[in-house]
């Protein structure tokens, strides 16, 4: 497989950000009086929008959710955004993708102002034409597809079959296929080989390197 431009997802796939979000989720929930302890509980909430998982993972309601994701940046925007490793051989990745001449963009559900504050605190902004995340108010509706259409539209391409989507979990598979665009499910984050296999996932990478074959 050969793509000149290549889209990836930010959380799970460049870098892990189990931390600040789980404690940033957990530091929401009690604001509705709900007290989690177990902040591995929370790993389902890294990928998919905030104004999806409250409800879905916890009764959140309609009404209370933008109160829940307003609490949730409370806490992120101060600390959470740089609780946060970057996967080993990420950067030399980027680095040879780069000098191999691809067009690196990225596609995160995260608020754009946040990806690209993280992706600048561990270096990695300059290795990327583009960083395309989802506005800080998004609606509901502004799922993984939209955020990957932002980013082609953004930087104007136009031939999809030149382009691959790379993500860790079922809404970046999904999300890429709406748009129209094959995509490679990374098992290093936080969706396994079953999610992928069940997403439909075009290719699957075990890890970094394998990624790295794939794409180089």
């Amino acid at each position: 497989m050969r793509y000149n431009t290549i889209l990836f997802d930010l959380d799970g796939t460049l870098t892990d950000p189990k931390e600040g979000i789980t404690k940033s989720v957990a530091y929401a929930l009690q604001h509705f009086g709900i007290q989690v302890d177990d902040l591995d509980s929370l790993i389902c909430y890294i990928g998919p929008p905030l104004a999806v998982s409250f409800p879905e993972y916890h009764g959140i309601s309609e009404a209370d959710t933008p109160t829940a994701v307003a609490k949730y940046r409370e806490r992120f925007s101060d600390v959470g955004w740089a609780e946060n490793v970057v996967y080993e051989g990420i950067e030399q990745l980027l680095a040879a993708l780069k000098k191999a001449g691809k067009t690196l963009l990225v596609a995160t559900s995260k608020p754009e102002v946040f990806a690209v504050r993280i992706l600048e605190h561990f270096g990695l902004a300059s290795y990327f034409d583009l960083i395309c995340g989802a506005p800080m108010h998004a609606p509901k509706g502004h799922g993984k597809a939209d955020v990957i259409r932002d980013a082609l539209e953004r930087a104007k391409v136009t031939e999809l079959s030149d382009a691959v989507m790379v993500g860790d979990r079922l809404h970046d598979v999904e999300g890429a296929h709406r748009v129209g665009l094959p995509c490679i499910g990374v098992l290093y984050g936080y969706g396994d080989r079953e999610e992928m296999e069940a997403c439909r996932a075009d290719y699957i990478a075990e890890d970094v390197a394998a990624l790295s074959a794939l794409l180089l």
